[in-house]
Parts: structure tokens; C-alpha cells; sequence
């Protein structure tokens, strides 16, 4: 099975004969709910509806009907021994052919939905920054990487993660919405302190992290003492990032520990609960 591409748009550009699958219903155990989507065409997919042999059936399904030029007729699959699967519950799948309406409002809502998702704001380009990004670039968040140093920016392309190179990053922080997540991790410990100072100030950021070690920490809240005469904000602040139960120093295992943290701090945050779920609808189901 070919593998999807990058984005939406780079799908629906490649592969304009699709279906677009949509979980309908959903009663008991079930692998995903009706938010739940993708894309089939003769040679790819794009996101998904929760994998294992319901999602295989709904690719065979989708691409007979291709092959075949037929309507697609919705299935309703009960999860249990007779397909090998075991969650217990049932699902409904939607078949549409995606035409060029249908093109332009699934591009339209899944731009909004980008536009609900929780920020995370990475500040600083350098490895763990880098490894960082490419662990929250698959998950449902909007990942900013921010540098003051344009070649480190330059080095970094990574498909969903957005880039800024500006010379005062501390002033990213004013403009973030709600619920958003402050990482700091950049070439210089002043300015850490200033972007985490921001950040932590704000009072209604989900996450507000630091890269460094106990003593770090420690001379951040005399720092908050001294300059900001607010000492107690340190208790807000996750540093070392992470956690400290894995003593591993390697780029890409500090980043696998954050995105943990990260994920879990704005996934659960009041503000996401606000955010709504953005559910794709084909025209003929609205």
C-alpha cells in the first residue's frame, strides 16, 4: 500500500479520483468515532479511520468501487471474530467520490481545524529543538519552530512544523492564544530566562517548559526573584523538560519524554474542550 502524502492539498493534487471514507456511527467499542476520516485512491491513502482489518476492508471497499466506476454503496462492519477484530463494537463508513466541491471543503475544513488545534511554540532550532519538532509534526497539535538564527531555520524542514526567525522570540509569547505551549530551548541562557519569565507570566499557558537540570532551575528562581520580584512562578514550570526519571542526554530521547509531557499538559487543558471537533462531512451528508 502506497503511502500518503505530506499534506491535503499534495493528496488531492495527486490523486483527484478518490473516496472520501467517514466513520458515520459508532456504538461501543470502537477504534475511532465519528470524527474519524480518509482519503482512498488506486495508489494511496491519506489520514485514517483506526487501522487494523476495519480500515483494510474500507480500502477494498472504496478502491473496487474506483476500479469499477460503481457507486459506493455505505457499509456497516460489527467488529468482532468474523473480521479478526476485537474491539466489540460496530461501525458505519460513508463512501463518497470526492469531486472538486467536495475538494474545496475538505481543504476548507481541515484548514480550520488546523486553526483550533493547541500551539506549541519550540524556541530554538538547535538538535533537541529539531528532534522535538519532528516527534509533534504527526500529532494534532500546531508546532512553531522559532529561532533567532536563520541557517539553523534553514536546516529545518520538517513537513506541519511551522518556522519563524525573528530577533526578539520573547514577543511570540505575547501574541499565542489560550492553552498554548512555551518549550525553551535555545543557544543562550538569558534568553531563556526572558522567554520563560513571558511565558510563565501570561498565567493561561497549558505548558511552559525549559530545557536544563535541577541547578538551572534553581538559579531561574533566583533570576524570577531578583529581576521580576516573582519567585513563585517557578512552580509553573517543568524544567528539565521531560522529566527526570530517564537520565538519558541524547537529542532525540529528551524529545520522545517532552512530547509526552507536551501532549498530555494541552490535550487536557480547559481551553481544548472549547475548541470543538471539526468532523468532515461530504456534500451529499449535509
Amino acid at each position: 500500500m502506497a503511502a500518503a502524502r505530506g499534506s491535503l492539498r499534495e493528496f488531492l493534487r495527486d490523486e483527484a479520483d478518490c473516496v472520501l471514507v467517514e466513520v458515520t456511527d459508532a456504538d461501543g467499542s470502537t477504534p475511532r468515532n465519528t470524527d474519524a476520516w480518509m482519503l482512498v485512491s488506486q495508489n494511496g491513502i491519506f489520514a485514517t479511520i483506526g487501522g487494523g482489518q476495519l480500515e483494510y476492508l474500507a480500502i477494498d471497499h472504496a478502491r473496487r468501487a474506483l476500479r469499477q466506476r460503481q457507486s459506493i454503496a455505505p457499509l456497516t462492519v460489527p467488529l468482532g471474530p468474523e473480521i479478526g477484530q476485537c474491539c466489540g463494537g460496530r461501525v458505519k463508513l460513508a463512501f463518497t467520490a470526492v469531486t472538486e466541491q467536495l475538494s474545496e471543503d475538505l481543504i476548507a475544513r481541515s484548514d480550520a481545524e488546523m486553526a483550533r488545534r493547541p500551539h506549541v511554540y519550540i524556541f530554538g532550532a538547535g538538535h533537541v529543538g529539531r528532534a522535538l519538532a519532528m516527534a509533534l509534526a504527526p500529532v494534532p497539535v500546531r508546532t512553531v519552530l522559532i529561532d533567532t538564527r536563520e541557517q539553523e531555520l534553514r536546516d529545518c524542514r520538517i513537513t506541519g512544523v511551522e518556522t519563524c526567525l525573528t530577533p526578539v522570540p520573547e514577543a511570540m509569547v505575547r501574541d499565542a492564544p489560550a492553552g498554548s505551549a512555551f518549550v525553551i530551548l535555545t543557544h543562550d541562557h538569558a534568553l531563556d530566562f526572558l522567554i520563560t519569565a513571558e511565558a510563565l507570566s501570561r498565567g493561561d499557558a497549558a505548558y511552559v517548559g525549559m530545557i536544563g537540570s535541577k541547578t538551572k532551575r534553581a538559579t531561574f528562581r533566583n533570576w524570577l526573584s531578583r529581576e521580576v520580584g516573582r519567585p513563585e512562578l517557578c512552580e509553573r514550570l517543568a524544567c528539565p523538560i521531560g522529566g527526570a526519571a530517564v537520565k538519558d542526554k541524547r537529542p532525540a530521547v529528551i524529545a520522545t519524554l517532552a512530547a509526552a509531557e507536551i501532549l498530555t499538559a494541552v490535550l487536557t487543558h480547559p481551553t481544548e474542550g472549547s475548541r470543538g471537533k471539526g468532523h468532515v462531512q461530504s456534500s451529499s451528508a449535509r
